[in-house]
């Protein structure tokens, strides 16, 4: 027997889809989302084992390292669209709950795996209704109760946007470590690095928004890491779901909650 590829595999149990369909909501989130008028159709996910190219650095200066930026950037739009794309197999208008991590992959800093995953869904009333302005599924990293509400002020979610830069930060010569010896005083090139990571990150960010013709990014999240690269070397990643309006809303009214224990 043939061994079948990862693609082909997913694709014979997505062709399966419609008879038993699986997520991976909780029973309060299952029912909220028959409350919004629509029904699961399938967990889905995405892929990517990277393999991280090499980047040259200047210990004294303080930069975007693009080689980096482009490999983790690549591999999460790789888990992303892979996810995407078997939503757009079974027919989702779009995904709820997304959620995007990462891995190193075997023994090797150079070797990453991002994954992707969250519950394909469709309008029981009007299929086709909430997908993005190119005719693919929305996908969204809010949870169920979010999204109930965001459809509740005439919002809909576009897309799962992020934004990501990692910064070489120039290592201080000798005579200003032996100055600061002692003393409380500002780290000037770790402070301006981690302004200029995040401003670029939120940058690209807000560009994905801008691209997909989103109004805005709502539940935005961000995470400075300096996690594989070495003590000089950090990564701002931010995400949050762009969404756009397309009515006026019901108006919603806060109601009292007591616990009864």
């Amino acid at each position: 027997m043939t061994e079948l590829q990862p693609d082909a595999i997913a694709s014979a149990r997505l062709a399966e889809s419609g008879k038993v369909w699986t997520s991976d909501l909780s029973v309060a989130e299952f029912a909220l989302l028959d409350a919004a008028g629509f029904r699961p159709l399938e967990f889905v996910m995405g892929s990517s084992v990277f393999h991280i190219g090499w980047q040259q650095q200047n210990l004294r200066q303080s930069v975007e390292l693009q080689v980096l930026s482009q490999a983790m950037y690549t591999a999460r739009m790789n888990a992303m669209g892979r996810m995407l794309a078997e939503a757009a197999q079974v027919g989702a208008d779009g995904i709820v709950g997304t959620r995007l991590t990462f891995r190193q992959h075997g023994i090797s800093a150079d070797h990453i795996e991002f994954i992707a995953v969250g519950t394909a869904v469709v309008s029981k009333t009007n299929p086709g209704a909430y997908r993005r302005p190119d005719g693919q599924p929305f996908s969204s990293h809010l949870n169920v109760q979010d999204f109930f509400t965001l459809l509740q002020t005439g919002h809909i979610p576009v897309e799962f946007v992020m934004g990501v830069c990692v910064w070489h930060v120039a290592a201080q010569g000798l005579m200003q470590t032996l100055r600061q010896m002692g003393q409380n005083v500002e780290m000037p090139q770790w402070t301006q690095g981690y302004y200029d990571a995040r401003e670029t990150a939120l940058a690209r960010m807000q560009a994905e928004a801008e691209r997909v013709q989103a109004d805005g990014i709502t539940g935005v999240e961000w995470n400075a890491s300096e996690w594989m690269w070495g003590a000089h070397t950090l990564e701002f990643f931010t995400s949050g779901t762009a969404v756009r309006k397309t009515g006026e809303g019901t108006p919603i009214t806060p109601q009292m909650v007591l616990p009864l224990s």
